[in-house]
């Protein structure tokens, strides 16, 4: 009877262990994926994790303004466009960058970074930076509370969260 009882305390153990393992694994930022064809040739991917308000102030609070951000949890985002392409009009090479923001109130700038492989932006370099664009951001149509960044097969890329959106122009050459 000794025997049976612990072989059940140590399947119960394994259950709980690989339980709370799962749930670790588990994103609360889940991770998303805008992708489109521009102009029938350029294929864009951004990759993000997409956090949630959850009644925070995001603007100039959890994502400080002046400081440069991963534009998303956990990893940086990534852009990867297979064709050199303009980004509002300035021109970016064919690969997959990192792609990171710096918020300010009227103004974001868009940074295209040559590491892709980054957690966060702990270990960003301004130097590794391929293109800096800057653009004016909107009041969003509507509250989102989720980070959203969608594209479309016009080249419209839109960044949306909480209250603003930071729309901007991918053109193929």
């Amino acid at each position: 009877m000794r025997k049976k009882n612990l072989y059940v305390l140590l399947l119960a153990t394994t259950l709980f262990a690989l339980g709370t393992t799962l749930n670790a694994q588990e994103r609360v930022s889940p991770l998303k994926e805008a992708k489109t064809i521009i102009s029938g040739s350029v294929n864009l991917a951004i990759t993000y994790s997409s956090p949630s308000v959850k009644g925070r102030k995001i603007w100039g609070d959890l994502v400080p303004y002046g400081e440069i951000w991963r534009t998303g949890a956990n990893e940086a985002t990534t852009f990867e466009v297979n064709k050199d392409v303009l980004v509002n009009g300035q021109r970016l090479a064919a690969g997959k960058y990192a792609f990171f923001t710096i918020p300010s109130e009227k103004t974001w700038i868009l940074v295209f970074n040559k590491e892709p492989n980054q957690w966060g932006s702990y270990n960003y370099k301004e130097s590794m930076d391929a293109l800096r664009v800057t653009v004016k951001v909107k009041a969003a149509k509507a509250f989102s509370e989720q980070l959203m960044i969608t594209a479309d097969s016009k080249g419209k890329v839109v960044v949306a969260w909480e209250n603003l959106s930071a729309p901007f122009k991918v053109k193929a050459l």
